[in-house]
């Protein structure tokens, strides 16, 4: 028989909390016509964030104090090349993830929270940038850390991505119709296959934004406060 003593209950929580995140997250985003309409957008953005902000503050935290659980599936952190290369991903994923700091004011719900069809900058080399940021997050920390419990994590994250590229382009056709079916055609979601084939041509200068400048400036800071970060979660008895 299989011996799964390795398969800690650390496990079973955090596939919980994705999942409940998961379902939380694109819960809402999925009911967002809905919600504006009986409470405006600005409302709904702050309880979207109300919801989205802790639940993901509880997994991060989470995440750090159990990222060693589980079975040592490989170990190369020794390796001279890792850390490197660990870190380049990482700062990588950023410009991916965060393609909406373009937006400050709507996501804090200062100005009035718009749902954009963006075809430029970012969009040029994939459709789903957060999906693709997520990715290679997932990679550079799973290769890091090397535990069934980071695994499982970056599995679970990436289902969720990949769901959220169907549920997102569903919910763009839905509001856009035939003008996002347009920008579908000259957009794709593996990165740079739409510049490859043609059938978009990319900006270097849509990329001249001081939204990158404070996404490079948070990656310094993460750079410089990683540390300090796995001391403070650690003291979270959690």
């Amino acid at each position: 028989m299989t011996d799964l003593s390795w398969f800690s209950t650390s496990h079973w929580i955090m596939a919980g909390l994705l999942l409940g995140f998961a379902i939380a997250h694109s819960g809402l985003a999925a009911l967002r016509p809905w919600g504006e309409q009986r409470i405006g957008s600005r409302l709904y953005r702050v309880l979207f964030a109300l919801v989205s902000i802790p639940f993901a503050t509880g997994l991060i935290i989470y995440f750090f104090n159990h990222r060693y659980d589980g079975l040592v599936l490989w170990q190369v952190q020794g390796d001279v090349w890792v850390k490197p290369t660990v870190w380049w991903l990482s700062a990588i994923s950023f410009f991916f993830l965060y393609p909406s700091t373009f937006n400050l004011l709507e996501i804090a719900a200062v100005k009035q929270p718009q749902v954009h069809l963006y075809e430029k900058g970012i969009i040029r080399i994939t459709r789903h940038p957060q999906m693709v940021g997520q990715l290679i997050w997932c990679v550079a920390h799973t290769l890091w850390i090397g535990s069934s419990f980071t695994l499982l994590t970056s599995i679970g994250l990436m289902a969720h991505h990949i769901f959220a590229v169907w549920h997102g382009d569903r919910r763009l056709r839905s509001r856009y119709g035939q003008t996002f079916l347009a920008v579908k055609e000259r957009t794709s979601i593996i990165p740079f296959l739409a510049i490859l084939q043609g059938r978009q041509q990319l900006k270097l200068e849509e990329f001249l934004k001081p939204a990158y400048v404070g996404v490079t400036a948070f990656i310094a800071l993460l750079w410089w406060g990683h540390p300090w970060l796995m001391v403070m979660t650690a003291k979270v008895p959690w």
